[in-house]
Parts: C-alpha cells; structure tokens; sequence
C-alpha cells in the first residue's frame, strides 16, 4: 500500500485531505507539526509527502530541505501546499527539491492528479536507477573476471619462464663435466633460480609432472 505523508497546520484541511486519500486506498499519516513529520518519515520512508509552506515552528521549505539532505528521503517526491501563488516563493520551493506546488483551494482532482503524476514519475526514476545498479553489478563482475583472467594469464607467463629459464639451468648442469665444478655450478644455478623455483613450487601438479621427466631438477625443486 502507498504510504503518504500529509504535513498541514490546518485542521479541516489536513482531515479532508486525509479522508479523501483513504478513500482512494493510500496508507496515510498526518501531523501539524513539521518536525514530526520530519522524523516519521525518516522512520517509516513515504512513498509521497504532501506538506503546507506557511506553518509554525519550521515551514514547509525548512521540511523539504532537511528531507532532502536525508539519504532515505532524498528522493522522495514532494508536494507544496502553499495559499500563495507567488512566482519567487515558487521558485524557491523548487529549487530545494519539490516536485509540484498545489494552490489553496485545490479540488479532489487537482490532488489525486498530482498525486498520481508523482508517483507513477517516481515509479519510472526507481526502474531506471535499479536497471543502472544492475548494469553496474554486471559490469563489476565483468572487471573482476577479466582480473582474474588477466591475474592467470600472467601467471602462466611467469611458469613459462621460469621452466624456460630452469630447463636453460639444467642443460647448463648436464654439459659439465663431474667434479667440483660441476658442485659449484650447481650451487650458482640453484641461487640464480630461487624466484623461478619457488614460483613452481606454488603449483603442486606442475612440480610433479617436472620431477617425473627430470631427475635433476627434482634435486633442485626438494624442499
């Protein structure tokens, strides 16, 4: 059910506006008071907020303008009630954020027009800002997968080069003949591979396969 928030000093004319849109089904709360409304509405989040501009204690602009720095009722579309048709209170008005401005007296039609022409605008924004937060989702998702692809295509180029490098190492070992030489050379290649070595290391079924076809650079890889 469509709650509204109606915010109207006047007694008769908040009880009218009251009955008339429980009439039409809406779920409605009402005060005089614009602090009130300010805070049940950051509370309970209407769907519409109709509210008077000349009221005392804090007028309808002061209202609309603490709603709007309020990020649950900053989007709230929002209805003056004014007995004043001035160009430069209306201006105003809107400059803060509303929405539509009825003139005392307005008829039933005038308000549930406005009303409807609201909400069903309100209706549309709210499809197109959660099309766009889908979108952004899927695109989110789309850069972390190309992330993690990028991450792993980089990865494979490091294995790639690190076996390059220790199959460059072995071939090297193998051409030496035995003896001291052979040892101290053996020792260099090891340092000179460390980076190569424990890289391959992280890859447990890449370093079986390895060990399996070469006996020396089994010797190499043992923890």
């Amino acid at each position: 059910m469509t709650k509204i928030l109606v915010i109207e000093d006047e007694l008769f004319v908040r009880e009218n506006i009251v009955d008339l849109l429980e009439a039409e089904d809406f779920e409605v709360f009402s005060t005089e008071n614009g602090i009130l409304g300010i805070l049940w509405a950051q509370e309970n989040l209407p769907d519409l907020v109709i509210c008077d501009v000349m009221m005392p204690e804090i007028n309808g602009h002061d209202v609309l303008a603490e709603m709007r720095d309020l990020p649950d009722t900053e989007l709230t579309p929002f209805i003056f009630l004014t007995a004043m048709a001035d160009k430069d209170d209306i201006r105003h008005g809107m400059e803060l954020g509303a929405d539509d401005y009825l003139t005392k007296p307005f008829t039933r039609e005038e308000l549930l027009t406005a009303i409807t022409s609201r909400l069903l605008k309100q209706a549309k924004l709210m499809k197109q800002y959660n099309e766009e937060q889908q979108k952004t989702k899927a695109l989110e998702q789309k850069v972390k997968e190309l992330e993690a692809l990028k991450i792993k295509d980089e990865l494979s180029q490091e294995l790639q080069q690190a076996l390059l490098k220790i199959n460059t190492a072995i071939n090297l070992v193998q051409k030496i003949q035995p003896g001291q030489k052979r040892d101290r050379n053996l020792k260099i290649i090891q340092e000179t591979c460390a980076a190569e070595i424990a890289l391959i290391r992280q890859v447990p079924a890449l370093k079986s396969r390895i060990c399996a076809k070469n006996q020396a650079l089994a010797l190499i890889l043992q923890d």
